[in-house]
């Protein structure tokens, strides 16, 4: 019900577009304050339709999928979440897909953080993907099959400490476990024994560091999620082979979901997105229409 409502109040927002322009052309143009809401409108009832955006998986995000599912059951991938939640709406779906991923191909996970929201983050989408009944198949457990090690202040130092040992930076849990009693964490002293790193970043620390000190100087394998205004000042890492993939923004939350085949959030907002553009571009047109139209009397 609540996917045709959608669909019909999107039909009658395009349809009314008609009038607006009407409006414009005949020298009566609508109020700014009308602009706003049909942005509102635009961002917002996409988000009830079940409908997915037409989405093209490129080859930097079908590269980070095909290096994760590569790897064998119980490997281990160390996920950093260096965000927080201004930024979620970009890249906790990129986080939930993954953990989906991870937890339905037998992955062990450690989480950390190098922002103190983060580790609050990647705990909402692990709770997000242990709903979805494959992944309840699976029965991960905390402890066995994933651990979070929470938050550790001091930016690109704990990458570096790290490399030495993950003890000596995460010497419990978020939940106050001892290092040594956990049995994910067995025969995990540095990066030499993790499998891959996945770290999803909106701003420093992110993976910019992570590339320059996890990757240039300990030799681990790594692929992140960006924000879309972060990504473009991490594209010259991917083409230098620094890194195996990227996701970048909302369209790349779509795209790692696609590939996985798993729609959720991403393609939802990703439309929401689009359909926003869309209205955008209208008004613009609109404008340019009263604009032209306001000069030809003048000079008229």
């Amino acid at each position: 019900m609540g996917n045709t409502l959608a669909i019909i109040g999107m039909a009658l927002l395009g349809l009314s577009l008609i009038y607006v322009l009407y409006r414009t052309i005949i020298g009566n143009p609508v109020s700014r304050r009308v602009v706003f809401v049909y942005v509102a409108f635009a961002a917002g009832l996409p988000l009830f339709m079940d409908l997915l955006p037409p989405v093209h998986v490129t080859p930097d995000v079908q590269a980070l999928v095909d290096a994760l599912e590569e790897l064998p059951p119980n490997s281990k991938i160390l996920a950093a979440f260096d965000y927080d939640p201004p930024s979620a709406p970009e890249l906790q779906p990129m986080a939930e897909a993954f953990f989906k991923m991870a937890f339905k191909n037998d992955l062990d996970v450690i989480v950390m953080g190098l922002w103190p929201q983060g580790p609050q983050q990647a705990d909402q989408a692990i709770a997000a993907a242990l709903l979805d009944p494959d992944v309840q198949a699976m029965n991960p457990q905390y402890g066995i099959d994933y651990v979070n090690l929470g938050f550790q202040s001091g930016n690109e130092f704990v990458i570096q400490r790290m490399g030495s040992g993950f003890k000596a930076m995460f010497s419990r849990d978020q939940r106050q476990t001892p290092y040594d009693s956990i049995p994910v964490l067995q025969n995990i002293v540095n990066f030499s024994n993790i499998d891959f790193v996945m770290n999803f970043s909106a701003g420093k620390p992110g993976t910019v560091e992570w590339v320059q000190f996890a990757v240039d100087r300990f030799g681990a394998t790594l692929g992140a999620g960006n924000t879309a205004v972060q990504a473009p000042q991490i594209y010259p890492y991917l083409r230098a082979n620094q890194m195996v993939g990227l996701l970048g923004g909302m369209s790349g939350a779509a795209e790692f979901e696609k590939a996985l085949g798993m729609p959720g959030a991403g393609s939802t907002m990703l439309l929401s997105q689009i359909s926003t553009h869309a209205i955008v571009i209208l008004f613009i047109i609109i404008g340019n229409t009263a604009y032209f139209r306001t000069r030809k009397r003048k000079n008229g």
